[in-house]
């Protein structure tokens, strides 16, 4: 499983580099705060949402600390999807961060 870490990430996005970037959180915690442009997928919806995660590009996976994307990425390999776990996860995240959608 490839890594990458919350500081590279925040600094490809200030490069303006378009990446890809799913959230796995529950709703609770991505209402808190999401790295802006990140996608709301939480991980026990994954698998009934594959079909909107394009198998042609490599995604980053966050979570809280970067446990449960570790596991949506051996998920997500398996399909033959193309992934990279955000170690540290949001705890490490310093950079901005987006209001995320409500509770629902």
């Amino acid at each position: 499983m490839k890594h990458i870490l919350p500081q590279e990430v925040e600094q490809q996005l200030k490069e303006g580099r378009a990446l890809s970037i799913i959230d796995v959180r529950e709703d609770e915690e991505v209402a808190q705060g999401k790295i802006p442009g990140a996608r709301h997928i939480p991980l026990g919806q994954l698998l009934e949402r594959m079909n909107e995660i394009d198998k042609n590009e490599e995604h980053i996976l966050v979570c809280r600390s970067g446990n449960r994307s570790g596991m949506a990425c051996q998920l997500l390999e398996s399909y033959g999807y193309r992934v990279v776990n955000m170690t540290g996860g949001m705890l490490e995240w310093t950079g901005e961060v987006e209001k995320g959608e409500g509770v629902k």
